[in-house]
């Protein structure tokens, strides 16, 4: 079977973004965000040497999430301009590195990602998620696991590998009960309130204790603290509604990738245009006379999951 690397985009383009410098072109362009995308793509390329890589990006928001709750990311401010800038260039290059990208209106990438790397995992493959998002822990195991980037505080750490054992060892739950325990704790980044006074160690507790979620609910009167046992009954239905929010949608239909491979003349003229010389450079080493490397080749074309679903209509950029 194969690799399969599946880079959650906004996520690596938001960290590409905040690492670099405020990197320019002569006429004032941002490139910073530009220079760490390619950088970071051939740096897991290099570690992973996947067989397959997807990038995921949003396209819209989650409308069944809105529908569950109107603030659903309500809280987050817009991206700054800079990178709004080079969202554009961002999927140029991927394109011309011959990568595939997939989007899909009104679906959160996350839900997206998360369907496809559950549909692969279970037909044997091997999976790496590129991602710092907590959702994703949710579905780490045998054949999935999460690559982190390496934290602001001490970049010296490099990409790390999360595995089952480190999901438990971050969160306190095993994978499988990541969903309850953010449904308890809420979730900031994404809007979710949890429940007023129930941090991570409570919630763990209850876990462990009763099982899951349910199980917390259903033995509310039974919970210690004991000043959290009203709290959580009369507030069941919104914690529900905060699981249907936290629990990601592993049931989408494949999409079928646009598969490419790298257009090493088309790639040099953007890393050009970009006054980008240092990474132009690395990349006439990688791709030599249009010739990619092994660790920058674009990924080999392979069959979509097996599912019996039609394909969703998606928009591949």
């Amino acid at each position: 079977m194969s690799k399969w690397l599946l880079v959650d985009g906004f996520n690596l383009a938001y960290r590409c973004f905040y690492a670099l410098p405020e990197l320019t072109r002569a006429d004032g362009f941002p490139t910073g965000a530009l220079h760490g995308w390619v950088k970071s793509l051939w740096k897991l390329m290099d570690q992973e040497k996947p067989d397959s890589t997807l990038v995921f990006f949003d396209l819209g928001e989650s409308e069944d999430r809105i529908a569950l709750h109107a603030e659903y990311k309500a809280q987050r401010k817009p991206m700054p301009d800079p990178l709004r800038q080079q969202i554009d260039p961002i999927k140029a290059l991927t394109r011309a590195m011959g990568l595939a990208g997939i989007e899909v209106q009104g679906v959160e990438s996350d839900d997206l990602l998360a369907s496809e790397a559950v549909a692969l995992a279970r037909a044997g493959n091997d999976v790496v998620i590129v991602s710092a998002d907590k959702d994703f822990a949710q579905v780490v195991g045998e054949k999935i696991k999460i690559m982190l980037p390496p934290p602001s505080a001490n970049p010296k750490l490099g990409w790390r590998l999360m595995d089952a054992g480190g999901v438990r060892e971050k969160f306190g739950v095993p994978p499988e009960k990541i969903a309850d325990y953010l449904a308890l704790v809420g979730d900031t980044s994404d809007n979710i309130p949890g429940l007023d006074g129930v941090g991570p160690k409570t919630a763990t507790k209850w876990l462990a204790e009763w099982g899951d979620f349910e199980g917390v609910i259903a033995h509310a009167a039974e919970l210690k603290p004991d000043r959290f046992r009203e709290n959580v009954a009369a507030h069941a239905a919104r914690l529900r509604v905060n699981l249907k929010l936290t629990t990601l949608n592993l049931s989408l239909p494949p999409v079928t990738p646009q598969w490419r491979t790298p257009a090493p003349d088309e790639l040099f003229r953007l890393l050009e245009g970009f006054e980008m010389r240092s990474t132009l450079t690395e990349a006439q080493r990688r791709y030599g006379a249009g010739v990619p490397t092994a660790a920058a080749s674009s990924p080999a074309p392979g069959p979509a999951p097996a599912s019996a679903a039609k394909p969703r209509q998606a928009e591949l950029f």
